[in-house]
């Protein structure tokens, strides 16, 4: 798999079984960067030449994911509690006790459920082009939810969505580079191939972390909001515009959850660190900043 250029690579024990594959770089105050799907820690290859500037950058890939370790996916072994403690361990073996954190996509749920179990560690936290999980699942209804038909595939009971990707893996996987991506160019030929080889390899682990935003992760959100829990760090979160094409208040939805926050939309695709990597780098120090 390709690598982050000027980064060291190590493989960290997180978990009893678990260690994850990690991208290091720079120094200063600690940024961590959660990839989304169908990608890997490579997705951030642009922001975190950037950020390590002047940060220590620290680059995984999730479990399940990339050159992760992949357990089988019984429990909560892909609960988003689960990898967000995968992460704060990372960070803590890495020698951070506390740290900046942003998220993309599957990151961007794991690094929210971070911000929520463990608000004495994460600094700042941004949150790139998803909705808290109980809320994204409120938003899809009607025809409008076909644009996550994946969603519901992979909520399935094991068996059927892994045999059916399985089936035609760089069809499947590559339909979400394809689609989601305003510039097609921000994802090289390389890069895709990198993709799709590390997908093609996870499909087990992909399936079980999509399988528990369905069922623990929504059980475990619940909890938090009749607790009223919230995020008590500074929070940036960064959109494409879902809530003028879905039907609903992206901003109100995210001021019920953080009130320390700064909403935004962006015009490029889903894939925004690879498509404008210039802006959230910019978003990413003005965080930090606040």
């Amino acid at each position: 798999m390709a690598d982050i250029n000027g980064f060291e690579y190590k493989r960290v024990p997180v978990a009893e079984g678990v260690s994850l594959n990690v991208a290091v770089g720079g120094s200063g105050s600690p940024i961590v960067l959660l990839h989304g799907f169908p990608q890997t820690h490579l997705m951030w290859r642009h922001v975190a030449g950037d950020l390590a500037a002047d940060h220590t950058v620290i680059v995984p890939d999730l479990r399940g994911y990339g050159d992760s370790d992949k357990p089988d996916g019984a429990g909560a072994d892909y609960s988003k509690r689960t990898m967000a403690a995968d992460i704060v361990a990372l960070a803590r073996a890495l020698g951070h006790e506390r740290f900046a954190l942003a998220g993309h996509d599957r990151g961007a749920l794991v690094a929210f459920r971070a911000g929520l179990d463990h608000p004495d560690t994460i600094t700042h936290l941004a949150i790139l082009d998803v909705l808290p999980t109980l809320d994204m699942w409120d938003v899809m209804h009607g025809t409008t939810a076909a644009v996550g038909f994946h969603l519901y595939l992979m909520a399935q009971p094991p068996g059927l969505p892994e045999q059916l990707i399985a089936g035609a893996p760089d069809a499947f996987f590559g339909h979400f580079l394809d689609l989601w991506a305003n510039d097609p160019a921000a994802i090289p030929a390389d890069v895709r191939a990198a993709y799709l080889d590390a997908c093609r390899a996870a499909i087990p682990s992909i399936v079980a972390d999509y399988r528990a935003s369905a069922t623990i992760d929504v059980d475990h959100d619940t909890v938090d909001r009749d607790a009223g829990n919230r995020l008590r760090m500074p929070v940036t979160v960064l959109q494409q515009d879902w809530g003028a094409a879905l039907g609903y208040d992206a901003v109100a939805l995210w001021r019920a959850w953080a009130s320390d926050l700064d909403h935004g939309t962006v015009t490029c695709g889903h894939f925004m660190a690879e498509e404008d990597p210039a802006q959230i780098a910019k978003a990413l120090r003005a965080l930090v900043a606040r």
